[in-house]
């Protein structure tokens, strides 16, 4: 990908992200892959809509180093750490949605309650401890929280989502919002009943390695 296409999706994907209630105003950020040692990451304190793609700001996920100039993100530490631990991830989205926002405030585990949930965000949504925003704590506790997934909950915070490219990370940030809710209006119904572990953890696989191919038209 080319450092223009990859500013190219992450502002598009602002807006998308907009437009599904995911994140208002300025909340969250988004990244994309140029390149192993090269992100694209959207701009500290700006709106979605106002954010041309040369504001885009390019990062060393390795050294930190800014390419080019502008102000990365405060969470820029995140989602470097995401890149550097998963090489096969190409998108990180981090959302404020409000059903996501409310499990991670109450520090819980969503288990694998939905079919569609198991198979996109992995066999459980894990919340990760809570940290300072922004620290290096917290995108290691984030990384650890996402193992075997492909997002986790930010304790009193909100949440990652991450995907093989923007399209699939955009995926995983709405299931997360919709297993969440689903995940407390079930409690509220005597609770939730989850899918037996081993059944969750194939049905990722089965996505990983076949359905999302057929999803998205390419081969990996």
């Amino acid at each position: 990908m080319t450092e223009a296409e990859a500013r190219e999706i992450v502002r598009a994907a602002g807006i998308e992200l907009l437009d599904s209630g995911l994140v208002d105003g300025t909340w969250g950020n988004i990244s994309a892959r140029v390149s192993p040692e090269l992100m694209a990451i959207t701009p500290s304190g700006r709106d979605y809509r106002g954010i041309a793609a040369e504001d885009i700001v390019l990062v060393d996920v390795v050294t930190g180093e800014i390419k080019g100039g502008g102000k990365p993100s405060t969470e820029t530490p995140l989602h470097a750490a995401v890149y550097r631990e998963r090489p096969e991830i190409g998108a990180v989205v981090h959302t404020h949605s409000m059903s996501a926002s409310t499990v991670a405030a109450a520090r819980r585990e969503v288990p694998p309650i939905l079919d569609d949930f198991a198979q996109i965000v992995g066999p459980s949504l894990r919340t990760a401890d809570y940290s300072l925003p922004g620290s290096g704590r917290m995108a290691r506790a984030v990384v650890k929280a996402m193992r075997g997934r492909m997002a986790a909950l930010l304790a009193n915070h909100g949440a990652v989502a991450v995907g093989r490219d923007m399209k699939e990370a955009l995926l995983c940030a709405r299931m997360v919002e919709k297993g969440c809710r689903v995940f407390i209006e079930a409690e509220f119904l005597g609770g939730a009943k989850p899918l037996a572990p081993l059944e969750a953890w194939a049905m990722h696989k089965v996505f990983l390695a076949k359905y999302s191919k057929i999803e998205r038209g390419k081969p990996r």
